[in-house]
């Protein structure tokens, strides 16, 4: 049995992670990763969900190094058959805020410089009250917390999921899905014809995806979700 939930996160605080760095600019996409949406749904590391990890890659308690280990940590979610896809804005606005910061030292001699210039940069964040969207696919029921915390400053957001009703599902048809995904997680399930990029780590996402493969389509969907066609067998792969 197939599971699939719409989820939309709506966010009560400023969102910041750094996209790209341009000069003393770091800007965020507006865009959320379905990696990061694993962890800020909780699904890694969760004997909940039976998806433990290893102890040396544990993540629920310690991190003793600040490498990523995605594949260590996503594997275990294609095991319990979750797949969350990349998630894009409903609507949003971008924010910039400036911050600055002195060098102080204490206990040690400081010694004169020629120049007395401030270290400074720029964010461009995401603002409060922007809406983010995209799909979980289960085999079981899960359950979702209602608020969860993301990006470097633990921004707050309110998640609100529903369960959607499949109506059919199609093998080998050639669709077109306007939302986000991961090209490497749809990539050996789907032949991908045509798409847009969105450029940003660990993995690029892409877009408005012309492919041929099998997809589900619902039953009651509202207005803006009409004709939506989900693509399915997809799970995390990793590149070598």
């Amino acid at each position: 049995m197939t599971i699939i939930y719409s989820c939309t996160l709506e966010l009560h605080d400023s969102l910041y992670f750094a996209t790209r760095e341009i000069g003393r600019l770091y800007e965020t996409e507006a865009v959320l990763h379905n990696y990061a949406l694993a962890y800020i749904l909780g699904f890694v590391d969760n004997p909940k969900y039976q998806t433990e990890v290893s102890t040396e890659n544990s993540y629920r308690y310690f991190c003793a190094e600040q490498i990523p280990k995605y594949k260590q940590h996503l594997e275990p979610l294609n095991k319990q058959n979750i797949y969350i896809t990349p998630a894009k804005p409903k609507h949003h606005t971008s924010v910039l805020n400036t911050w600055k910061y002195a060098d102080n030292h204490y206990h040690v001699e400081v010694k004169p410089t020629s120049k007395n210039i401030p270290s400074f940069g720029r964010t461009k964040e995401i603002a409060p009250e922007s809406e983010f969207e995209f799909f979980v696919i289960s085999k079981e029921k899960l359950n979702f917390p209602h608020w969860v915390r993301m990006g470097k400053w633990s921004s707050k957001a309110k998640l609100e999921t529903k369960l959607l009703e499949i109506d059919k599902h199609y093998s080998n048809k050639e669709f077109t899905f306007p939302y986000l995904l991961n090209p490497l997680d749809v990539m050996k399930s789907n032949q991908i014809l045509s798409f847009d990029t969105i450029n940003m780590p660990p993995v690029s996402l892409i877009q408005n995806i012309h492919m041929i493969g099998d997809y589900f389509t619902f039953k009651n969907l509202p207005k803006q979700m009409q004709g939506l066609k989900l693509p399915s067998n997809m799970s995390y792969q990793f590149s070598a």
